[in-house]
């Protein structure tokens, strides 16, 4: 294609493998994920009683 011959394959992939990468990084860092609320915790602690 002598159309795309000034860019250069090398060039493209290049750009396209930099969008990918920020992309991909801006995705992971932008969305935090919701905490689990402490309420609805099944673990719950029991006081301690002392025999002495």
């Amino acid at each position: 294609m002598p159309q795309m011959a000034p860019l250069s394959w090398l060039t493209l992939f290049i750009i396209f493998s930099f969008t990918l990468i920020f992309f991909g990084i801006m995705n992971y860092f932008l969305v935090s994920p919701d905490a689990p609320q402490s309420s609805s915790s099944s673990f719950q602690t029991q006081p301690f009683n002392w025999k002495w």
